[in-house]
Parts: C-alpha cells; sequence; structure tokens
C-alpha cells in the first residue's frame, strides 16, 4: 500500500509558504491529550473514583481550557493550523457530524466482540483477532466497488446502504450468548466489512466535493481528527455502560437464585460432584467449589448480557447518522457533447 501511493499519488505542493501556529498547535496538543486521557482512564481499573475522580475531573478542565484558547486562537491567527473556516460548507459540516455520530457508534462497539470472545468463549487472543480478518478483506474490495457507484449514482445511496449493513451486523450481535455458534458471529463480521466498504468513500466524496484543492489537506485532517474523536466518546460511553449493565445483570440474576429451591440444590449437588471427581477434596469444600463454579457462571452470564446490552446501543447510534445523511446536498452530474469530442460530465 506505501508503494502503491508512493508510485500513484502526487503530492500538491502550494506556491505560497506561511508560518507555523505554535500557538494552535499546543493548544490542540492540551484539548486532545487532556480530552483522550479521560475518556481512555476513566473506566481504567486504578481510578477507583471513576469519572468524578480528581484525576478525570482535572483532565476534562485541562481538556475544556484547551479547546476554548485553541478556538480563540484559530479565530484570530491569519495562518491558523487548522482552518475552522472549512466547517461554513455545509456538505463538509454534515460529513463531519456522520463521522462523529458513526465513530461513537462503530470504534465505540469496536471493543467488545473481542473481550466476548475471550471472556465469555474462551477465545485466545490470537482466535479471537483472527476473526476479523475477514472485516479487512471485505472492507478493501467493496471500497473500489463504493467509490465507482457513488460516481455514477447519488454518493447518499451506497451510503445509507452501507450504514444500514453496518446497523444491522450490531443489532444481530444483540443476540449472542454463552453457546453462539462461530458461524452465526461470523454472520455480522460479514456484515460489518461489507457495510464500512460501503461508508467512507461515499461520505469522502461529498465531504470534500466542494472543497479547493489547497485546502484539502487540511479538510482531510479534520475529516480523520473528529472521527477519531467521536470514536474515544464511543469507547468511554460503551465502556461505562459495559460496566453498569455487568452490575445489573449480576444481580438481577443473582437475586433471582434461591438456594433452597430443588433446582438450585439439584445444581450445586451435580456440581459438587464434578468439583470432587475432578480436584478430590471433603464434601464440604467441594460444596464450596460448586458454589463458586455457579457463581463464575452467572457472572459470566451477566457479562454477555451486558455486551448485548451495548451492541444494542452501538446499532440504534450507528443507525441515527441515517438523518445527517438525508441532509447531505448531492449535485447531479450533466452531461454534454462538445462539438467534435465525446460526451463528458460537469458538475
Amino acid at each position: 500500500g506505501i508503494f502503491a501511493t508512493f508510485v500513484i499519488q502526487r503530492e500538491y505542493r502550494t506556491e505560497t509558504t506561511r508560518k507555523f501556529d505554535i500557538a494552535g498547535f499546543i493548544s490542540a496538543a492540551v484539548f486532545l491529550t487532556s480530552l483522550l486521557i479521560a475518556l481512555s482512564d476513566g473506566n481504567a481499573s486504578w481510578n477507583t473514583g471513576g469519572w468524578t475522580s480528581p484525576f478525570i475531573v482535572t483532565c476534562f478542565t485541562l481538556a475544556f481550557i484547551g479547546f476554548v484558547a485553541f478556538l480563540l486562537i484559530e479565530l484570530n491567527t491569519v495562518h491558523p493550523l487548522i482552518d475552522l473556516g472549512l466547517l461554513k460548507n455545509f456538505n463538509f459540516a454534515m460529513a463531519n457530524l456522520v463521522l462523529f455520530i458513526f465513530g461513537m457508534g462503530m470504534f465505540g462497539s469496536t471493543f467488545l466482540l473481542p473481550l466476548y470472545l475471550q471472556n465469555g468463549l474462551g477465545y485466545t487472543a490470537f482466535q479471537a483477532g483472527s476473526l476479523f480478518l475477514p472485516i479487512g478483506l471485505l472492507q478493501g474490495t467493496m471500497a473500489p466497488l463504493a467509490g465507482s457507484l457513488a460516481d455514477r449514482i447519488n454518493p447518499k445511496i451506497p451510503a445509507l446502504f452501507g450504514i444500514s449493513l453496518l446497523s444491522a451486523s450490531l443489532y444481530v450481535n444483540r443476540y449472542l450468548s454463552l453457546y453462539s455458534m462461530t458461524s452465526s458471529i461470523m454472520v455480522s463480521l460479514y456484515l460489518r466489512g461489507l457495510g464500512m466498504g460501503f461508508i467512507f468513500t461515499p461520505l469522502s466524496t461529498m465531504a470534500l466535493s466542494e472543497i479547493p484543492r489547497e485546502r484539502m489537506a487540511q479538510a482531510s485532517g479534520l475529516f480523520n481528527v473528529l472521527r477519531q474523536i467521536g470514536g474515544s466518546f464511543g469507547v468511554a460511553i460503551m465502556g461505562t455502560l459495559l460496566t453498569n449493565r455487568t452490575i445489573f445483570h449480576n444481580t438481577t440474576y443473582g437475586q433471582a437464585v434461591n438456594v433452597y429451591s430443588p433446582t438450585t440444590q439439584n445444581v450445586l449437588r451435580n456440581l459438587g460432584e464434578f468439583a470432587k471427581q475432578t480436584t478430590g477434596g471433603s464434601i464440604s469444600i467441594a460444596t464450596s467449589r460448586a458454589q463458586a463454579l455457579l457463581g463464575y457462571y452467572i457472572s459470566r452470564q451477566a457479562f454477555v448480557s451486558a455486551v448485548d446490552d451495548d451492541f444494542f446501543i452501538a446499532a440504534v447510534i450507528t443507525f441515527l447518522t441515517v438523518v445527517p445523511i438525508f441532509f447531505l446536498r448531492y449535485k447531479k452530474k450533466k452531461a454534454y457533447r462538445a462539438k467534435g469530442q465525446k460526451i463528458v460530465s460537469i458538475d
């Protein structure tokens, strides 16, 4: 890919030079660094205070100060680091909104499936990672097709099709369980790969179609930064939701277990016999191990139920991107025949 880019891509260089916006760079660095640290460590195991801990509050405060300083500097600088005037373009602003929401839903849920595969089904890291290989292959295959379609028809059509497939893949994962087969999991991954292949190229086409060439680099950079920020927010939201829903389901399932019921007693008896035959020990030790096994199963089931809840929320958030896509403007290409030439198309 790097070699192909080096051979095919031609760098555009402007004839004018300008000063580097050091103040804008520092304020942006403070804003993004503090924000990403706060979002990534809000649910960290070492952070016992959660989102209200002094460290997280300090990071959010620094992020807010850095963001305000960045806006003031960029709006009053002759040569800003990031030209915020790009957001005055309607299509570019709406496409960035789409990618921000998309990042929250899609990238916010990306970590869920590996966690489910490893903690719920007992996959190794290598086995879990290998399941995601078809996503990249399908996305790489479908992206050129989506680009070709975007040139021939309204780019909103393949973008909406991709969002629908991606939302469907996340919704299907809502029904994951401790007994889900690999084949059923792969169906959702195939849908995800196809959907992502149809999303980025049409969105980029509509977002950058009205951006002048000399401002394309800044527009592309801002386009990617906002998507990554949306993904960071999504990971923080989904991580918090996963923790809270796991506690909720654990409590609910635990309260539903009646240790005096015949069914529970029979399960504990069978688990005790299993523990005694496999590890040995006295009856009291086997009973304790049986209770531990039952509690372990309940905690696993609570975790999987929380993952299902997260996937449902991610599907809803991702599908919400349909709304701003409808508002994107599309100029239909018109064809004309110049004298002595073939038919060409213009905007």
